[in-house]
C-alpha cells in the first residue's frame, strides 16, 4: 500500500467517521472528526460519556478501522478511506505511545525492562534499548528506581515509568487516556507538567482524554466532541512551571 506525508508533522484528522452495525441497527459513533495536534503540543479531549472520545481514541490508536475519513501521524498517512499501513501491530509498536489511567506495568520485569521491552519487541539491542530506558527514566526523574519492582514504586512512580515506556521507541504520538483521574491535584498537575516536558524536548504530538477538571486549565488547546463531531475550544493554557 502507498503512503503520504503531510509538511505539518504531529496528528491530522479529517472528516473521520465510525459507523457501528449496517441498515436499521447502524449507529454512528463519529461524524465528522477535524483535528490537528502539532508536534510538541498536548491537547485536550473532552466531552460526555457516549460522545466518541473511546471510540475516537480506538481508531488513532488503530485498534478499530474507522468507516471513512482520513488519519495521519508523523509524517504518515495511515488511514485514507482504508489503512494505507500493511502492519497494524508494528504501527502501534512502533509509532504510537499509550498512556492508560492504570500504569499496567508488568509486575515480573524491573522498572528498565518494562521500558525496555517496545524497542526490544522492535529489534533493538538489549543494551541500546536499556540504555534508551535509562535516558528517559532519568529525564522523569526515576532513574533512582531503575531497578525497582513496579509494587515497590508509588502512584506517581508507576506513571512516570509509563511514560518513558510510551516514549521509548521515540513515537510521533501519544495518546493519553485519562492519565491523572487516580491521581490527587499536585501528582495530577505533576504528570502534566512531565507529558508537557517530553512531548517538547521529543517533539512528540499528544492527545489527552480526560474528566479530570484539576488539569482542564493546563491546556492552550481543547478539543471537545459531541454526538460523534468535534470542535475547538479555548484552553486557559495555565503555566505548570
Amino acid at each position: 500500500m502507498t503512503t503520504s506525508t503531510t509538511p505539518t508533522g504531529g496528528i491530522l484528522i479529517e472528516g473521520l467517521r465510525k459507523v457501528y452495525g449496517q441498515g436499521d441497527t447502524a449507529v454512528t459513533a463519529l461524524k465528522n472528526v477535524n483535528m490537528q495536534v502539532a508536534p510538541g503540543e498536548v491537547v485536550g479531549l473532552v466531552g460526555p460519556s457516549g460522545s466518541g472520545k473511546s471510540t475516537l481514541l480506538k481508531c488513532l490508536g488503530a485498534i478499530i478501522e474507522p468507516t471513512a475519513g482520513r488519519m495521519t501521524l508523523g509524517n504518515q498517512v495511515i488511514y485514507d478511506d482504508g489503512w494505507r499501513v500493511n502492519d497494524l501491530r508494528a504501527l502501534r509498536r512502533d509509532r504510537i505511545g499509550f498512556v492508560f489511567q492504570a500504569p499496567y506495568l508488568i509486575p515480573f520485569l524491573d522498572v528498565t525492562d518494562n521500558v525496555a521491552l517496545l524497542p526490544m519487541l522492535a529489534g533493538v539491542a538489549n543494551a541500546a534499548a536499556r540504555a534508551r530506558a535509562l535516558e528517559l527514566l532519568t529525564a522523569l526523574d526515576v532513574q533512582h528506581r531503575a531497578k525497582a519492582q513496579p509494587n515497590q514504586l508509588s502512584g506517581g512512580e508507576q506513571q512516570r515509568v509509563s511514560i518513558a515506556r510510551a516514549l521509548a521507541n521515540k513515537p510521533p504520538v501519544i495518546l493519553a487516556d485519562e492519565p491523572t483521574a487516580p491521581l490527587d491535584s499536585e501528582r495530577a498537575l505533576g504528570v502534566m507538567r512531565l507529558l508537557n516536558q517530553m512531548a517538547q524536548r521529543s517533539q512528540t504530538a499528544v492527545i489527552v482524554v480526560t474528566h479530570d477538571e484539576k488539569i482542564i486549565p493546563t491546556f492552550k488547546r481543547i478539543y471537545q466532541i459531541r454526538d460523534g463531531a468535534t470542535e475547538e475550544v479555548a484552553g486557559e493554557g495555565r503555566s505548570l512551571d
